[in-house]
């Protein structure tokens, strides 16, 4: 399938809706507004195309650049293309996907993290955070979590959104997995309160550090 024809697909897929939806939560202008099911579809029917995958992130259109995440592997990407890929990002729900289809599984994430956890890049810093979230939860082995803690205590509450939405997962992660740190990532989060008027919908768990944890440890039992 060639560029022309898969963004002639991606715009017939453009619903009004989802456009105002995703304009409401920072999107461009540069969108379909295309319903991530059929995204997927698409990329059922594409399935690995790199070079498609490629041409469809430069465009910048926020409903090709979710295509391409998934349309490429993660193997198939240098560490220096993702890197620029996570900088050129504008719009949380791209990097999100990105976060956990590509960078999560790439094979340089490692390296890639420490570097975007010492730079100032808001989007870099948000892929770092998310990868250190991770490792938090699944593998906190050799991390210094006092010194995480240390940093989100300085830096959370006036860091840039990008990078508050994954230093505040790092702070809950902490708080739900490592129970020797529990008490101070629920005294910081209490502290700086951010997120603690965040709306959520009815049954589902507020982002706020302190609630967050402490409905995860409910669950734990």
């Amino acid at each position: 399938m060639t560029l022309s024809e898969t963004l002639e697909r991606l715009e017939a897929y453009g619903d009004a809706k989802r456009r105002a939806i995703n304009a409401k939560n920072g999107a461009h202008d540069n969108q379909f507004g295309a319903k991530n099911g059929d995204v997927r579809r698409l990329a059922k029917e594409i399935k690995t195309d790199p070079e498609l995958a490629a041409a469809l992130w430069g465009t910048g259109n926020i409903d090709a650049r979710m295509l391409a995440i998934l349309i490429v592997k993660p193997k198939m990407l240098t560490a220096e293309r993702l890197d620029a890929m996570v900088r050129s990002l504008t719009f949380a729900w791209v990097a999100d996907w990105l976060n956990n289809y590509i960078v999560k599984k790439h094979p340089d994430r490692e390296a890639l993290r420490l570097r975007w956890m010492t730079e100032g890049h808001p989007w870099a810093a948000r892929s770092g955070w998310s990868l250190t979230a991770a490792r938090v939860a699944t593998d906190p082995e050799g991390l210094d979590v006092a010194a995480l803690l240390d940093r989100l205590e300085a830096e959370l509450a006036s860091a840039p959104p990008p990078a508050q939405w994954t230093m505040n997962s790092t702070l809950a992660m902490i708080g739900i997995h490592l129970p020797e740190h529990r008490a101070r990532a629920l005294a910081i989060g209490e502290a700086l309160g951010v997120y603690r008027d965040y709306p959520v919908s009815k049954g589902c768990t507020s982002p706020f550090a302190p609630l967050w944890i402490a409905e995860m440890v409910r669950r734990q039992g």
